[in-house]
């Protein structure tokens, strides 16, 4: 199966205590990194791939630094597929490239992409971009993106998947923080942003 998430900010201390791009009740970025890697090992399974648009960690630029991204990044299941966002190094992706991992099913654990990607599934083109994307009000393609946080796009076809996203409420469910949106939960987000447009 397909997930999808954004903006996981590992090891960003400030974001904590941030309350206008989140609202990460944590004391310290151990508590919070190990949410997010809770939340994300509860749902994905290693024959999954996780589509991450943006914004994986924010460190300094020295090894030991990267090191530590990658012991978590590994320590998570599935296949990444990885967008660069903004807080994302050149320096950090040829690290990670240099130190990939074959998983079982003979996959690379880290599959990287600059600006974004394309995917189709259930008749629509997903556009995968860190930046939210205008891709035009055709039914069929739909821009999942990250970046913005708590904020969402006046679009019903842009989609935020940020782990900080209001748009999770359209599940109307509880989920843990966290943990990436699969397949069918980003079908459904979709259908009720829409639902939600046509009441305006």
């Amino acid at each position: 199966m397909n997930y999808f998430t954004a903006d996981t900010h590992f090891f960003h201390k400030s974001l904590i205590h941030d309350r206008i791009f989140s609202n990460r009740d944590f004391l310290c970025v151990e508590e919070m990194n190990e949410q997010i890697m809770d939340a994300w090992n509860e749902v994905v399974c290693d024959q999954d791939t996780v589509y991450h648009l943006g914004d994986i960690a924010l460190v300094d630029g020295k090894t030991k630094a990267y090191e530590k991204v990658d012991r978590l990044l590994k320590s998570l299941n599935g296949q990444i597929v990885f967008v660069k966002g903004n807080h994302d190094s050149r320096a950090m992706f040829k690290y990670l490239e240099k130190h990939n991992a074959t998983l079982q099913n003979a996959r690379k654990k880290y599959l990287f992409n600059d600006v974004g990607l394309i995917l189709k599934f259930d008749k629509k083109q997903f556009f995968l971009t860190h930046y939210p994307l205008i891709v035009g009000n055709k039914g069929n393609r739909i821009n999942l993106h990250g970046h913005i946080h708590r904020s969402t796009v006046n679009l019903s076809t842009c989609l935020n998947v940020g782990i900080d996203s209001p748009e999770a409420d359209y599940l109307m469910g509880e989920r843990s923080f966290g943990q990436p949106f699969s397949e069918t939960e980003i079908l459904k987000m979709i259908k009720a942003k829409r639902d939600d447009f046509g009441k305006r």
